[in-house]
């Protein structure tokens, strides 16, 4: 379908003619919905945060498809069957439950304790205007993929998921470390036969690796080498400044920061790569969220407020919510079943 500005929300050159974006998103009819994919552990709630934080609880919701797991823990493990299986998910009843959403619709969620491993009585879930869903199969079905309007795989390298899952499941879920070094190698097959291809469906692909400063830095600093691999984008905001001051740079840095962008040469689809490693001044990604409050009028918009430094992380959080609201702007009008406005 064609791709305009959203009639009444912005001008001829993509800008919203200081509208509140926000106040926007408030009185549209429209349910805005992103997609959030990966293994179980990787990271997936960090790199939507950023939205939640500008747009608040009442316009977003979030539904973790853990939920829709078909069979408890005890069934799974008698089973032999991970929940990374397909089958092991009621996924017909997450595309109907997402299209009911999509038409602002309350749905009866399932619920799923991890703290037990067994399911909960099911409860009433409206949607707000942006519904974020994140779990292992986010991308796996076409209807699915229909249903979303952005898309995100997140992919953390394996020495960062194991540390991280180690540290999530003995702290909330009862695990001890053998437990989960032992999940982990069963899962391996099943997330590379179904979990990760779904990255070639995601519109931005984040990959998280321990920092080329030394890895140690992830546990006192929680720094790592982040990289998002993208599609262009077709249609772009008219003057909004999304650049980095290097002068700020390179005359306050006192921590080490790398920036590197490639171009991945695939015939079939084109794709950019940039790469963030290390720490920024705070007031340098102050930079980054003034352009985003100038394109929504929605301020205060303040991730690293009063941070002295910010990571790699932080940065790659606040490009994603710039992509995220981006397509928002550029979305036509409300998705059907059948529809999507995709191709930014």
């Amino acid at each position: 379908m064609a791709i305009r500005t959203t009639p009444g929300a912005t001008g001829p050159n993509g800008t919203n003619n200081g509208l509140n974006f926000k106040e926007i998103i408030r009185s549209s009819p429209c349910v805005f919905a992103i997609g959030v994919a990966g293994d179980s552990g990787s990271g997936k709630t960090t790199f939507t945060q950023s939205i939640r934080e500008i747009f608040g609880e009442d316009l977003v919701t979030t539904i973790t498809l853990d939920d829709y797991h078909l069979y408890d823990r005890a069934q799974r493990r008698e089973m032999g069957v991970t929940p990374l299986d397909p089958a092991a998910n009621r996924i017909d009843l997450i595309e109907e439950h997402l299209a009911e959403l999509k038409a602002g619709r309350t749905i009866m969620k399932p619920v799923y304790d991890h703290a037990v491993g067994t399911f909960g009585a099911p409860v009433p879930f409206t949607p707000g205007k942006i519904v974020i869903l994140e779990g292992l199969h986010t991308l796996f079905t076409p209807r699915l993929r229909a249903l979303l309007d952005f898309t995100l795989f997140v992919e953390p390298d394996r020495e960062v998921k194991e540390a991280w899952k180690i540290r999530r499941d003995m702290a909330k879920r009862g695990y001890d470390r053998d437990q989960v070094l032992k999940e982990i190698l069963e899962r391996q097959p099943d997330y590379l036969r179904y979990i990760a291809p779904q990255r070639g469906f995601a519109d931005v692909v984040v990959r998280i690796s321990h920092s080329k400063y030394g890895s140690a830095l992830a546990q006192t600093r929680n720094v790592y080498q982040v990289s998002l691999i993208q599609d262009p984008m077709d249609q772009t905001v008219g003057d909004v400044d999304l650049g980095i001051d290097l002068f700020a740079i390179l005359s306050l840095a006192e921590r080490n920061f790398m920036l590197e962008f490639i171009n991945h040469e695939d015939p079939r689809r084109r794709r950019g790569e940039i790469i963030f490693d290390g720490e920024l001044g705070g007031h340098v990604v102050r930079r980054l969220e003034q352009s985003i409050e100038e394109q929504t009028h929605v301020r205060p918009i303040a991730i690293a407020r009063g941070r002295e430094y910010v990571t790699a992380v932080d940065v790659a959080q606040l490009i994603i919510a710039w992509r995220i609201i981006h397509r928002r702007i550029f979305l036509e009008r409300c998705i059907g079943p059948n529809q999507h406005a995709k191709g930014m």
